[in-house]
């Protein structure tokens, strides 16, 4: 799992294509009080075991912000 606290926009050298995936979230709460936007990915439909969490993402607020931002500019 990774904990997102800042994001920085690095441009693609080479495109590529990718396969679509299951994604879910859950707003999470850690033993402290913070809250995080959690996002888990899971492997494709061929994957040798289905359903299998691939990856995870936690994005605190400063990293939420940014996302928000990021969303808005591009009007996404």
């Amino acid at each position: 799992m990774a904990l997102v606290s800042s994001i920085t926009h690095q441009a693609s050298l080479e495109p590529s294509t990718h396969v679509a995936t299951d994604c879910t979230y859950d707003i999470v709460t850690d033993e402290e009080g913070r809250r995080y936007l959690q996002l888990d990915t899971y492997g494709s439909k061929a994957r040798q075991v289905l359903g299998k969490k691939s990856h995870s993402l936690r994005l605190d607020d400063a990293a939420i912000a940014q996302l928000k931002q990021i969303i808005e500019l591009h009007g996404l």
